[in-house]
């Protein structure tokens, strides 16, 4: 019994938590230019993690490249 109204009440917090939103304030934002991108501390991390996978792929396209030339030359 105490478990059913502590559940209850945990869904009752959170459902009261997701207040609706405004249908026209993601257009708002969205009209917004993508220079005004304010910076974060997040930014190097996600700059390195973009350039980490740019060499990435860049190794893959060297391996199929090098596995293409080793079945051409009968390996």
């Amino acid at each position: 019994m105490n478990r059913t109204v502590l559940l209850a009440s945990l869904m009752l917090a959170l459902c009261a938590c997701g207040g609706k939103t405004d249908p026209e304030a993601p257009k708002a934002e969205s009209a917004a230019p993508a220079a005004a991108k304010q910076k974060t501390v997040l930014d190097d991390q996600l700059k390195a993690l973009e350039k980490a996978k740019a060499v990435e792929q860049q190794l893959q396209d060297e391996k199929e490249q090098h596995d293409k030339d080793i079945e051409a030359n009968g390996g």
